[in-house]
């Protein structure tokens, strides 16, 4: 095995538009990767190692494509995005043997991009979870310590990056579903601006709050990804049509003068483990360092957010799973007689605990006597979060904090629901009010020794000014190691 895995995906991809390197060396190295950590790291549902080692013997033998910025890229996308003819799980029983017959617009994008695809990776189920512990299959490990998790529910897309498997891969983000295993993994993670990029494709958890977005090694990395996914899809009703500016211009700056960075107190305060605190406290002092302006903001509802967010989230997701009954597609019970019964045994067999602790709650919160009280009233509180944080950047060009309070927990630590829930409360405000996130490795903890990250969140199609902050800090901090393994 070469050591091209531990490159960026920016960097491999110059060595195979320069010709220094074949698309079938570096997916031949994947591969081997993939070989060698699979067994312990489990990042992976399926590897499609014959098919992309076919694809990249085909691109070597056409010769590089310098109108493809992604040409000869190995990938892996979340279990949750259709690709065309290869089994698209979502985590779940009930999709097992689910072949897709399209791709998602993302996927096409990046196709068209000249990205190779290696595998699909493990997540919670429909995309429930923060640890990758409620996948219908197997749980995946954190590359730093395999008895930790890799947060979730995009805890496979984390963590094969975070393994050296691939260069990026795509993860979902409906309440910090990229940014946590991101943090916990080490790597760069972006949510973007609600809109910004095409959900058609994306089997949907929550359709006002699901995101797709690149899990990457750097800043620049992300750039690219969101450059080449970025814009308009009449396929997808939710989908903006605002124009897509240059991501990679916005990089290279050589300090952060004139940018003011906001710190709610909400985000800083009781709850916080200190290593954490002092990692993400450390990079706001480089900042300040290189020129920023730092001030306090208030966002007052953050205590209500969660309770915000799990009412609208597990509504919306009692009303997208009804359509897994059995009869269309997905798995079916065969032994009953009755229709209903069919529905009843398919359901209760095909999801797993969470997944159906969710559908009961959301129908709950719509049901006639009870809509008023929750989800009507979760929808104006959603409202009132989102005019906090235009106040906030009212002040401010982006906001700093941690992406979670603690680092990666050992397998098991958080059995109750309610706490693994409590591990959104800095991440969550960002989906219900459509704004952009990230998630920026800023050190390792310094009693764990595991990845800390820095969340930065921006007004709605503020990208550019997130990813050159960003990326100015990331150039003035130590390099994020990749875990032995």
């Amino acid at each position: 095995m070469s050591e091209l895995h531990t490159k960026t995906l920016s960097e491999i991809a110059a060595l195979l538009k320069s010709g220094e390197v074949k698309v079938a060396e570096v997916v031949a190295d994947c591969l081997a990767r993939i070989e060698a950590t699979e067994p312990r790291v489990k990042a992976l549902i399926t590897v499609m190692a014959e098919e992309a080692m076919a694809q990249a013997k085909a691109m070597d033998a056409a010769g590089p494509d310098p109108d493809k910025p992604l040409w000869g890229v190995p990938m892996v996308l979340k279990d949750l995005l259709t690709l065309k003819g290869v089994k698209t799980t979502c985590g779940s029983k009930i999709l097992e043997d689910f072949v897709p017959f399209y791709d998602a617009t993302a996927v096409t994008r990046l196709k068209d991009a000249g990205a190779v695809f290696v595998g699909k990776a493990n997540m919670d189920e429909f995309a429930m979870g923060s640890s990758t512990e409620n996948s219908a299959f197997f749980m995946t490990a954190n590359p730093w310590d395999v008895d930790r998790v890799p947060g979730g529910s995009s805890g496979g897309s984390g963590a094969t990056v975070a393994a050296g498997q691939c260069f990026a891969a795509l993860g979902t983000d409906t309440g910090g579903s990229i940014r946590t295993p991101s943090s916990f993994c080490g790597i760069v993670g972006l949510k973007p601006t609600y809109g910004r990029i095409s959900r058609f494709g994306l089997i949907a958890y929550g359709s006002s709050l699901d995101q797709i977005g690149p899990m990457v090694r750097s800043v620049e990395d992300a750039a690219l990804l969101l450059q080449v996914m970025a814009g308009h899809d009449p396929k997808d009703s939710t989908s903006v049509d605002v124009p897509v500016p240059d991501y990679l211009a916005a990089l290279g700056r050589e300090d952060l003068d004139g940018v003011t960075i906001g710190l709610p107190e909400e985000y800083w305060g009781e709850g916080l483990d200190e290593e954490v605190k002092e990692a993400c406290a450390n990079a706001v002092a480089e900042m300040e360092k290189l020129g920023a302006k730092t001030v306090p903001v208030k966002l007052a509802l953050t205590e209500y957010a969660i309770a915000t967010y799990y009412i609208i989230a597990m509504a919306e997701a009692s009303s997208n799973l009804s359509r897994f009954d059995g009869v269309r597609f997905g798995y079916r019970n065969k032994k009953a007689e009755e229709l209903i019964d069919m529905y009843t045994a398919s359901r209760t067999e095909g999801f797993g605990d969470e997944v159906q602790r969710r559908i009961i709650m959301g129908t709950y919160v719509l049901s006639s006597g009870y809509y008023d009280a929750y989800y009507n009233k979760a929808a104006k509180v959603r409202r009132l979060l989102r005019q906090d944080f235009e106040k906030a950047f009212a002040q401010c060009d982006l906001i700093a904090g941690p992406v979670c309070p603690t680092t990666a927990f050992v397998k098991g630590a958080k059995a109750d629901p309610l706490q693994m829930y409590l591990l959104d409360i800095f991440t969550i405000s960002a989906n219900l009010a459509g704004i952009p996130a990230m998630s920026l490795p800023v050190g390792l903890g310094k009693d764990s020794s595991m990845p800390v990250g820095l969340q930065f969140m921006g007004a709605p199609f503020s990208e550019p000014t997130m990813l050159g902050v960003a990326e100015c800090l990331e150039r003035h901090l130590d390099p994020m190691p990749m875990p032995e393994l």
